[in-house]
């Protein structure tokens, strides 16, 4: 919703500018006097020298530190609008990804750290002012229900625009690390006074908090309580093997994909695997496994044997790191391929009763027990598991693979002739005489009538003919100086020998163009019925040109002006799902969306979790209610233009939909987004996250 400009959300972002700066001098103040404090009262030479030298480059850069801060909040709420609509991709904290960090330098991820601390800090000072401010402020931007992403001066945005203001000064790393770590807490208390301020100043203009809607999410159980299944006497203690004091910092993780730890050996984190050269890589690594394992089986999306089965690789999976530190970032390391199988191919079943999983079952049965007794190493085991258990499904696939390729191909004519379809409309559109045609012509001309040209036009093309002028989609054309002249009751009313000269074929022609689609019979008759009612009329009446339809305004549009056609070969071949026949009941009204909770996502802002929307991405699974049952199913293709959408069921079902049908059932609940990554890749950007929150805390 856009305020107005004299809105009480436009007036406290004025005032926030305002009372910007004011806090933020303030704040630099009280950041020289704690450094000098520090300096005096250091054990060492030093640190010492250290807050000394901190505290004498802030002195020198403090006004012009201030002015680039105060810039870049003011930058912060005057973009707001544009930064609402790229807030799917800008980049925060908490979306930090697995692949993310091992595209980093090393200057990008201790930029990240500092960030994370003062977050960190900074949230723990100012929790209870923003949950009064954000309800305040939702409601002057007229939610009913308070959204904290849309808070231009939430902790995040205004770290953020710290950080930026920051980057523009030539100033050492260690320099500006010292000033972050020193002055989170006064930048803390000062954006708590900040919220404060803004609070009373809405609650003065009458503006009432919104409501906090809090929304049920499957919440990640302990990993003691996962399954009575997850403590066997064959699992490895993450204690024993890790030590009590391993703690997982994005530092270390980042050292470790980039390979910069190999000669650790020695070090703290040598925990019981002295006198190996790279004991501080296996011990890091056997971490990564054990944090990314308890996501997996903490994740209640997979059904819960195959969570407990998971949890029975474990053994097998902390051993291979000892020897493959970094196999689990490698996407074609063979036994990251097999964990990416098995949790993929998991999702595909919503229950245990449901075809196929028994069988999908026994295969990663089969592969936990061949784990748990090897035959040979496991680097050379897993490559042999992973062919095997992917046999079956390689062959399923490969039995479904002309039905798909036929779904795909036909979906693409549709639509290729929707998109030639607009072009014929906007071409009829253009014409002269188009106007001062009824309402009922014109919509059959830019609906129906354009499909059957550009179907024609494809047809021809596909012969690999030219367009001669006596081609059909030319003649399909031809007759509309004819359909438009004659449904002009002033006009035929003062010509009947030249309406009775052309109704013949004109008619016959229109016929043979919707046959040529299989347009439904009920539908063309309709159209037919109008159109000889306007016949009839020419000769019963004599009317003048102003009392012509063309006075009448244009009717609502009908949906075949914005829907592709789908002939009824074509719906089959494709398992369509009819736009116009979706029920209008929202489904899944006893559930709530599945979202994992992450139990740790300190950095958060108490956002409540929102159902998935907008363009799906090829390879995620959602359950889809289709005749009063909950179908799980794959997104196997988009259509160039995202305007068609192929799904595939688990039992190789095809379902498609058009963008609008697809939208259409998300609105109403019938289709919920399960899973839009993989599961293992979802798992180590958790892991990323946590090794983040770990540096925060450090």
């Amino acid at each position: 919703m856009s305020a107005r400009a004299d809105s009480p959300f436009d007036a406290c972002l004025d005032e926030a500018l305002v009372l910007a700066r004011g806090w933020v001098p303030r704040w630099l103040g009280k950041l020289l006097e704690t450094l000098h404090q520090r300096e005096t009262s250091a054990a060492s030479l030093n640190e010492k020298q250290a807050f000394s030298e901190a505290r004498t480059v802030l002195a020198s850069h403090r006004n012009l530190l201030a002015g680039r801060f105060i810039a870049e909040i003011s930058q912060v709420v005057q973009g707001f609008s544009a930064t609402q609509k790229k807030a799917a991709t800008a980049r925060s904290l908490k979306s930090l990804s697995f692949d993310d960090l091992e595209l980093m330098d090393h200057h990008q991820v201790q930029e990240t750290v500092e960030r994370a601390r003062v977050q960190q800090v900074v949230k723990m000072c100012t929790d209870e002012e923003l949950v009064t401010f954000n309800a305040r402020l939702s409601r002057a931007q007229g939610h009913e229900v308070v959204r904290n992403e849309t808070n231009p001066l939430r902790p995040d945005a205004v770290v953020g625009a710290l950080m930026k203001a920051l980057s523009g000064l030539h100033v050492d790393e260690a320099v500006r690390a010292l000033w972050l770590h020193v002055g989170a807490v006064s930048l803390g208390n000062e954006l708590q006074q900040f919220y404060r301020s803004l609070t009373m100043l809405l609650d003065g203009m009458g503006v009432q908090p919104a409501g906090y809607v809090v929304v049920q999410t499957a919440k990640a159980r302990p990993a003691a309580s996962v399954a009575p299944s997850a403590v066997r006497p064959d699992s490895v203690s993450a204690t024993a093997m890790l030590g009590n004091d391993a703690l997982l910092t994005l530092d270390h993780l980042h050292q470790l994909l980039v390979g910069n730890l190999e000669h650790s050996g020695g070090s703290a984190f040598d925990q019981g695997m002295s006198g190996s050269d790279n004991a501080m890589v296996r011990t890091l690594a056997a971490e990564v496994v054990t944090l990314m394992l308890r996501r997996i089986v903490e994740d209640q999306r997979l059904l819960q044997p195959v969570r407990d089965l998971v949890q029975r690789l474990k053994p097998a999976l902390l051993q291979l790191a000892r020897s493959d530190p970094r196999f689990f970032a490698d996407r074609h390391n063979p036994a990251r391929r097999l964990l990416d199988a098995i949790t993929t191919q998991s999702l595909a079943f919503a229950s245990e009763k449901d075809p196929g999983f028994a069988a999908y079952a026994q295969r990663v049965h089969e592969t936990v027990m061949a784990l748990q007794a090897p035959t040979q190493s496991l680097p050379e085991l897993m490559p042999v598991l992973l062919q095997r258990f992917t046999e079956a499904d390689a062959a399923i696939a490969s039995s479904q693979a002309p039905k798909r390729g036929l779904a795909m191909k036909t979906l693409l004519r549709v639509e290729q002739r929707r998109l030639l379809a607009e072009r014929v409309a906007t071409e009829v559109q253009a014409r002269n005489d188009f106007a001062r045609a009824p309402g009922s012509v014109r919509r059959f001309l830019t609906g129906p009538w354009a499909q059957v040209v550009a179907q024609a036009r494809l047809d021809t093309v596909e012969h690999g003919e030219a367009l001669p002028t006596d081609a059909t989609a030319h003649r399909y054309m031809s007759v509309l100086p004819d359909l438009l002249w004659s449904s002009q009751l002033a006009q035929t009313s003062l010509n009947r020998p030249r309406l009775m000269k052309i109704m013949p074929d004109l008619l016959r022609t229109l016929r043979e163009g919707l046959d040529a689609i299989d347009y439904p019979r009920p539908q063309a008759e309709s159209f037919f019925q109008t159109l000889m009612g306007l016949y009839e009329a020419a000769y019963k009446t004599e009317r003048s040109e102003s009392d012509s339809p063309q006075d009448n305004p244009p009717s609502r549009q009908d949906p075949d002006e914005y829907e592709p056609w789908m002939q009824p070969n074509e719906a089959r071949d494709t398992g369509f799902m009819e736009d116009l026949a979706i029920d209008t009941q929202p489904a899944f009204m006893d559930t709530q969306p599945v979202a994992l909770l992450d139990d740790l996502d300190d950095l958060d802002d108490g956002e409540t979790a929102d159902l998935p929307t907008g363009t799906l991405t090829v390879g995620c699974w959602v359950d889809l209610m289709q005749q009063d049952q909950s179908l799980r199913c794959q997104l196997s293709w988009a259509s160039p233009h995202g305007t068609m959408f192929l799904f595939t069921a688990a039992d190789g079902r095809s379902i498609s939909l058009t963008q609008h049908g697809l939208e259409r059932l998300q609105a109403l609940g019938r289709l919920r987004v399960v899973a839009d990554h993989g599961v293992v890749d979802e798992a180590l950007d958790a892991v990323a996250r946590q090794a983040l929150r770990n540096s925060g805390r450090g």
